[in-house]
């Protein structure tokens, strides 16, 4: 069982930067209401595709710093990094379909 892995300021260059292959990063919050339709599907897609890429969460409110790089101004927001770069994002709750149009098909065969 593929397992989303939590992400902290502390481990996020290693974990997210420094990853071999591509890592979807999910911005998120404790008290955000459209976070939690998302987080579910997040982790269907992490079961699909566990072997081609990595799936992390990371809260906002722990880590500002970075939500700040990536210009997350709105959360959920979904983004894909690849060789230490975000290649591709979206903003805001919405089907696993769009999301694996719209973000995995960027990285891997969907």
């Amino acid at each position: 069982m593929a397992k989303m892995q939590d992400v902290t300021e502390n481990d996020f260059q290693s974990e997210v930067l420094g990853a071999e292959k591509p890592v979807l990063v999910d911005f998120w919050a404790p008290w955000c209401g459209p976070c939690k339709i998302v987080s579910p599907i997040v982790e269907e897609l992490a079961e699909e595709y566990s072997t081609e890429m990595g799936f992390t969460k990371l809260n906002v409110d722990e880590a500002p710093n970075i939500a700040l790089k990536y210009q997350v101004m709105s959360i959920p927001t979904l983004m894909v990094f690849q060789d230490g770069e975000p290649v591709a994002q979206v903003v805001g709750a919405m089907p696993k379909k769009a999301i694996k149009d719209r973000l995995l098909s960027k990285v891997v065969s969907v």
